[in-house]
């Protein structure tokens, strides 16, 4: 290999160490994992004790004593899809969330519930960047939808507790 191609390399790799999860996310955690208790409806919790919160998305609270408008809905969707079940998990730029929560996209069945939480109105879209960048209008088109639709909370809340 050439030497410019080598240093070309190291960049890439030490680049990849500088946002904490570097390409195809490996060092943020596990690419599948068994969750084993759903928080809330935007975090879960893997075999591993790790906490995953789920990217682009932020579901009303139903923890630390808060009770909001549509949150234990949300809290039943995702566990429905999502306990007790092998999760695909993929990463973005950070990590982990100032809580040390760890941050990813999280499928199941072939289903993203990143995705599926903004479609069906149980949570509103949270874009931290550098986080999602890349998703943005996909994320922001799923909100749009489902707000004119009245899908989920856009349609049973007044207000919107998670905007």
């Amino acid at each position: 290999m050439p030497l410019i191609q080598v240093a070309a390399a190291g960049l890439l790799v030490a680049a990849g160490s500088l946002t904490g999860c570097g390409e195809g996310g490996s060092s943020c955690g596990p690419s599948s994992a068994r969750v084993t208790r759903v928080v809330d409806g935007d975090t879960i919790e893997l075999e591993t004790g790790v906490k995953i919160r789920y990217l682009m998305v932020n579901a009303p609270e139903t923890t630390s004593g808060k009770n909001e408008c549509y949150g234990q809905n949300a809290v039943t969707f995702n566990t429905d899809l999502v306990l007790d079940k092998v999760v695909d998990l993929s990463y973005d730029v950070e990590c982990e969330d100032r809580f040390g929560r760890t941050l990813a996209y999280v499928s199941v069945g072939g289903q993203e519930v990143n995705s599926l939480l903004l479609e069906r109105g149980y949570g509103c879209l949270l874009h931290i960047p550098p986080d999602g960048d890349d998703r943005l209008d996909e994320f922001k088109a799923l909100e749009a939808a489902a707000k004119a639709a009245g899908r989920g909370l856009w349609g049973a809340c007044n207000p919107i507790p998670c905007n």
